[in-house]
């Protein structure tokens, strides 16, 4: 974020402060029970968000050699995504063209060309179709249309985005809306990766989200981890096309009032939530930087996420590690130990009926804007699938 930007924010979080108030939306939001429980919306949100939007499959630095790979199927799809010997960034389906078997699995570092573990049918970095072993079985094959499948992928601002359709635009300034000024600023490209967790949890991939959209429930549900740290219902919040912005502000901010504007480092005194829509969550925590990659998980009450932490520079020493695993220790016991088992237990009631609908309050004005944003492109996705129905094309 720009020094600018960020006097200005925290000028907002400082009025905030004196008048016990926080950012507030017009009205109150009610959202269906409905979107965490419905099959039918599931399967649309699988095929609409998570194959026709960019997705964050990483930082830079986690392919910064050329030959180093990872690789990702959250999406449903098997991803492999590479940095070739010009250092450019690629994406293909991780899957041999020969009898369909996945070439890699997890990440790794030096290749120089993916060879199939089958009938070691070998691509270049580029995806280019090299050798095939006892090659006058296949004098039909024509090597040209028989390399990977290619993905659109782009690496700007130190981040990683992959659309899971081929052949289709990519165009991230244009997703991101206005945030790339703060992704740009931040420099991304410098940070290193620590560590990256698996996670899985009974309920729906947007109510992972949710868990992070507000402060008004710290010193309430993290009265004992992180509500020490951060002031409770109090955030800024900025929509950003279909992302936004929230930054909570650390208990430290009033520091910055005796020092001279030109000096006020608002990073070093909050923690900055962005969601890059639709399934990403980054976090700005002052020293460091977190990103939540939420993906549905075969039914609406299932999800599954990477949880990456990521530094200002590698860990290399023994107290440097100690230190990173004790903030991701925190990370972890305030999502594991307190958000998740109360938000399950909510997604395991949405089918009570107790209730029809959640209320979102004004002083929540970053989780009308989330669910507002998936509705409507649900609503454009189902209108688009309903003329196609009409004119015999099938899909979206």
């Amino acid at each position: 974020m720009k020094h600018a930007e960020q006097v200005a924010q925290a000028r907002k979080l400082f009025r905030y402060l004196d008048e016990k108030s926080t950012s507030l939306s017009e009205n109150i939001y009610r959202n269906s029970v409905s979107d965490y429980i419905c099959e039918d919306q599931a399967k649309l949100e699988q095929e609409l968000f998570f194959r026709r939007y960019p997705l964050l499959v990483g930082l830079s630095d986690e392919i910064r050699q050329p030959g180093d790979y990872l690789t990702d199927d959250f999406s449903g799809l098997p991803l492999l995504v590479t940095r070739d010997a010009d250092g450019q960034v690629k994406a293909f389906m991780n899957v041999c063209r020969h009898r369909g078997s996945r070439l890699v699995v997890g990440r790794g570092s030096g290749k120089s060309k993916f060879s199939c573990p089958y009938h070691a049918w070998c691509y270049g970095l580029d995806g280019a179709l090299s050798s095939i072993p006892f090659d006058s079985a296949f004098e039909d094959v024509d090597r040209a249309t028989h390399g990977l499948r290619a993905l659109p992928v782009v690496e700007k601002y130190g981040m990683v985005w992959v659309l899971p359709t081929p052949e289709s635009p990519l165009n991230i300034d244009e997703h991101l809306a206005g945030m790339a000024q703060d992704l740009d600023a931040f420099d991304f490209s410098t940070y290193s990766h620590f560590e990256t967790r698996t996670l899985q949890a009974n309920m729906n991939w947007k109510l992972v989200v949710d868990t992070f959209l507000e402060t008004y429930h710290l010193n309430v549900l993290h009265k004992r981890t992180i509500a020490p740290i951060l002031h409770s219902n109090l955030a800024t919040f900025d929509a950003m096309g279909d992302n936004l912005r929230m930054i909570a502000a650390r208990k430290t901010i009033s520091s910055l009032r005796e020092a001279p504007e030109a000096e006020w480092d608002l990073v070093k005194h909050s923690a900055m939530v962005y969601v890059l829509f639709p399934n990403t969550v980054v976090v700005q925590q002052g020293d460091h930087l977190e990103t939540w990659r939420v993906y549905p998980d075969g039914r609406p009450n299932k999800s599954k996420m990477h949880v990456s932490l990521y530094t200002p520079e590698p860990a290399v020493t023994e107290k440097a590690k100690a230190y990173w695993n004790k903030n991701m220790d925190l990370l972890m016991a305030t999502v594991l130990e307190e958000d998740f088992p109360l938000a399950q237990n909510a997604q395991k009631d949405f089918s009570s009926g107790a209730q029809e609908a959640i209320t979102f309050g004004r002083n929540e004005p970053a989780l009308a804007h989330f669910h507002t944003r998936i509705r409507a492109a649900l609503a454009r996705a189902g209108q688009e699938q309903l003329d196609a129905m009409e004119t015999g094309v099938i899909g979206l």
